[in-house]
Order: C-alpha cells, then structure tokens, then sequence
C-alpha cells in the first residue's frame, strides 16, 4: 500500500504539532502538511491534494462544520473530525458525521491536550482505515426490485428491527430512518458503535429529523412500537422479555455497546417477529449474532447493505460471509425495504 498523505488541520500549533508526530510515528502515513483554520485547510487541500484530512471542530477565521461543508461540496475526500467532549462538542461531531466525515477522535482533555498519547493507536487505525473509505453518493445506485414478504413471520407476534453500524453510521443511519413512517408497528434497537457521550446527541439529532420517535435506550424501559432505541455508548443493550436491559458486561470485539451482545439476546426470544440489520462498518460484529438468530429462529429476516452504498464494507461483508443473509440492500432502499417488511406482518 502507498504512503498515506495526511492534512491536519488545527488552530493550535501545539495539537498540529502533537497529532503529526503521532500519525508520523507510522510508518504507513505521511503529514504533507498542516493548516491553521478552514480556510486555510481547503487551500491546502487544492494545493496538496491528500488522502485524509483530520479536522478540528473549533477554530477562528472557518470553522470545522463550515470547513467540512465546503470540502464535501467542492473536493470530497476522508475527513476525520477531532472533537471535544463537551454538550456542543458531541453535538456538532454527530452533525459533521452526518454531514460527511468518515469518522472522529475526543481529545482527552479538551481542545489543547497534553495527554493524545491516550488516543494514538485509535488515530492511526482510524487514518488508515479512511484513506481506504471510497465516499459513496447515495441516490446514485440501481434501485432494488421491489421485495414482498414472506409467510415465515407470525402476524399476531410483535415485531423488532436490530440494527447494528459502526464506521459511517450516524449517516447511513439517518438515510435509513427519515424513510419510516412515524407510526410503524415497530420497536427499533439500534447498536452505533460511539463512545459514551455522543449516543445522546446522535438520537437527539435523529429524533429531530426523523417522523418517527428516536431516543437513547434507558435499562428497564418497556419496548414500544414506533420507537428507536439507541444503545448508549459504554453499555451493552440485550431484550429481556419484552424490556430493554443495560449492562456494563465484558466489552465483545473490543465495543461496548456490541452488536453481537444485542442478536444474541433477541435470538431466544419468543415475543417478537425479528429483522437484523447490518449497516456500514468495520470488523465483524453482527456476524455471530446472525448466526444465533438464525439458529434459533430460522424464521428471522436479515438484511445487510450493498458494497457499493457502504462507507466501510466490513460488517456487512462479514455478514454476507455467513450465508445467512436473506436480502442485500443499497442504503438508499433500506428503509422502504424495512417498512414493506414490518408493514406486510399487519
């Protein structure tokens, strides 16, 4: 594989500092150059042409949402945002995320950190993850036939849709439910890979754009229909019976929440009709727990994203691997497709 050619953009020159050397302690990457503003990164980006861009959120002159705007509109490319933990910090990451960087990193201890050596080894892998991220434009794909339901399901059964993402998420996320009806006779639970913090700001965000109610899962709640939960980050979510229970158990492939964690517990239940979903994201979570759901009841219906609407083909690619995949959906069906399916059982 080729050099990665990184642009860093910071307002301070102590973080632009601390970040190359830590991307230049890999041998697979290399700092082309840094910026001190918006501004100043988009002229870097027309002059140096890089691979990836990390981003820091707040800076004067252009910030980074405007910053990020412009270079989704004008020259798309990688971008990495680098945020804080505060209230607006994770709120302004969940709506760069959706608005088209690839993926973040918190700054440990806010905008000017003394300790990123907290974060390294994430800022590499996420780096050279990006730089093999093709940027998909949704819309642009060969819409599926129409698919009609089964008689598998059971028409006086409840029904839930499983959801698990990581890498490109919050985007592929927001596609997916802002095409379901507000009133679907479904409950929705939702495994976003996110540290704690960010969950929140990502279902407060969803649940304003979307017709259906969107919420971050709180231990014990009793499912409802038309509702989405959302795993907090740090907790694993599982159904018990017909609620939702949040536990701190051993992280599964190194992510708490974990996608697996929820297939496994929806997989003995006998309350629901099951759909399990595998968005973009990298690795292999989900895949054991389709497995389990399938195993125990084969009548569950899973669906994953088409390679070419998915940011990172992971997931859904492990998940195809299994050969217990029913349909293979681009992005931009996904939701139409989920609704024909939860709609056909009523």
């Amino acid at each position: 594989m080729s050099v990665i050619r990184v642009l860093v953009v910071d307002d301070s020159a102590f973080m632009r500092k601390v970040i190359t050397d830590i991307l230049e302690s890999d041998d697979r990457i290399s700092v082309i150059g840094t910026a001190r503003n918006g501004e100043d990164g988009i002229k870097k980006i027309n002059q140096l042409q890089p691979d990836v861009v990390t981003l820091d959120i707040q800076m004067p002159v252009m910030d980074g949402m405007t910053a990020l705007q412009e270079i989704m509109k004008n020259s798309p490319l990688p971008v990495i945002m680098l945020s804080s933990l505060t209230s607006e910090g994770t709120s302004k990451t969940i709506e760069a995320i959706s608005n088209g960087a690839v993926d973040f990193i918190t700054k440990p201890s806010g905008s000017i950190s003394m300790d990123m050596d907290k974060v390294q080894a994430e800022l590499i892998k996420k780096v050279v993850t990006a730089a093999e991220i093709k940027l998909p434009k949704v819309g642009q794909f060969i819409k599926q036939p129409k698919i009609t339901l089964g008689s598998q399901h059971q028409r006086d059964l409840k029904t839930i849709v499983a959801i698990g993402t990581s890498t490109g998420g919050p985007r592929a996320l927001q596609h997916v439910l802002t095409k379901l009806p507000g009133d679907l006779p479904a409950s929705i639970l939702i495994v976003q890979h996110m540290p704690a913090g960010f969950t929140k700001s990502l279902a407060e965000r969803l649940n304003s754009l979307c017709a259906i109610h969107v919420k971050e899962a709180s231990d014990g709640e009793s499912l409802r229909e038309s509702t989405v939960y959302i795993a907090p980050g740090n907790y694993h979510m599982k159904v018990n019976g017909t609620r939702i229970q949040l536990t701190q158990d051993e992280p599964v492939h190194g992510h708490r929440p974990a996608v697996d964690t929820l297939f496994n517990s929806l997989a003995k239940s006998r309350h629901y009709n099951k759909f399990a979903v595998i968005l973009t994201g990298m690795g292999s979570d989900g895949s054991n727990g389709i497995r389990s759901l399938k195993r125990e009841d084969p009548n569950t219906i899973v669906l994953s994203e088409a390679e070419d609407s998915a940011v990172v083909y992971g997931m859904p690619f492990a998940a195809v691997k299994t050969k217990l995949v029913d349909h293979v959906i681009p992005l931009q069906e996904m939701g139409p497709t989920i609704s024909t399916f939860v709609l056909g059982n009523k």
